[in-house]
């Protein structure tokens, strides 16, 4: 009986740590730390931190685009292929919404690349 209980808490683990996964491989936000909490020295601390660790936004910005290009594809062949508007705006919004992001990691980090004291 404790081997059935075992198997479910390692298939439980494995899907909660593919899920951590596939999260920490498309989004970036595990890397940083808060530069607003804590002292002044705290703050300089998370800063540097920050700005140490920006190098790793391009490499997300590449997967993102990859996704983008994937989504702008699909929504192109799915209004040839399918009569389905709801299908091709549906896609047409997670485009937009890849877009958005794209632009505001690289709007990250061009802020974290500069060197000057952000105040």
């Amino acid at each position: 009986m404790s081997e059935a209980g075992s198997d479910t808490a390692t298939t439980s683990q494995r899907s909660a740590s593919l899920s951590a996964s596939v999260g920490r491989y498309f989004f970036y936000g595990w890397l940083f730390r808060d530069a607003n909490a804590g002292s002044e020295l705290e703050r300089a601390a998370a800063l540097r931190h920050n700005r140490s660790l920006s190098k790793w936004l391009p490499t997300y910005l590449r997967r993102w685009l990859v996704v983008g290009a994937m989504i702008f594809g699909l929504t192109a062949w799915s209004e040839r292929a399918f009569d389905n508007g709801a299908l091709s705006a549906g896609l047409a919004v997670a485009f937009v919404l890849v877009v958005v992001f794209l632009v505001l990691t690289l709007l990250c980090w061009a802020l974290l690349r500069t060197n000057r004291d952000v105040r």
